[in-house]
């Protein structure tokens, strides 16, 4: 399903885009062009990122180790 229509981007190339490495939005915009145009994908882009990562994929944050 086309998610950008002004740069012909699909669910699938977000998807792509992600195991490619993109996390968020400035991400897909370097890879895709999405919401580069008139912006009204944005909101959808990323529900496609949110819902296509891996929970490994998420930020981490350090925690240090109790001695």
């Amino acid at each position: 399903m086309y998610v950008c229509i002004c740069n012909a981007v699909t669910d699938a190339d977000i998807r792509e885009a992600v195991d490619n490495g993109a996390r968020d939005l400035w991400g897909l915009q370097s890879a895709l062009g999405v919401a580069a145009g008139c912006g009204s994908c944005m909101q959808h882009a990323m529900e496609v990122v949110k819902a296509h990562r891996t929970p490994d994929a998420a930020p981490r944050i350090y925690q240090p180790a109790v001695a």
